[in-house]
């Protein structure tokens, strides 16, 4: 199993793929969305990794995918865009993860 990013910057792309992750650019929602399902049916790809403002595009799609698909695992991913502290979003997926609010 691997990882896949769908990013809305190269920034993020080029970062992941310095670990050896690839993925592709997207700025679009139907090209983002055609991107995520293509992502999905690939049986090589366990951990689908999406930018914050790709996410933000389809929201309530996002959270049924997470829901519905038992072998794929979907993260959000705070890019250099979000505004928010860095500390606060860990915190929140940590605490999403594991089902207690820090």
């Amino acid at each position: 199993m691997t990882f896949y990013i769908l990013s809305d910057n190269v920034d993020s792309l080029v970062g992941m793929r310095l670990v050896g992750i690839e993925g592709e650019v997207l700025h679009e929602r139907q090209a983002f969305l055609d991107a995520l399902e293509i992502a999905i049916q690939n049986p090589n790809v366990g951990i689908i990794l999406i930018t914050t403002k790709l996410v933000s595009l389809a929201p309530s799609i996002i959270s049924e995918y997470k829901l519905k698909l038992p072998r794929k695992i979907i993260l959000e991913v705070p890019d250099r865009h979000v505004e928010s502290d860095i500390g606060q979003v860990i915190d929140q997926y940590v605490s999403e993860a594991i089902g207690i609010k820090l």
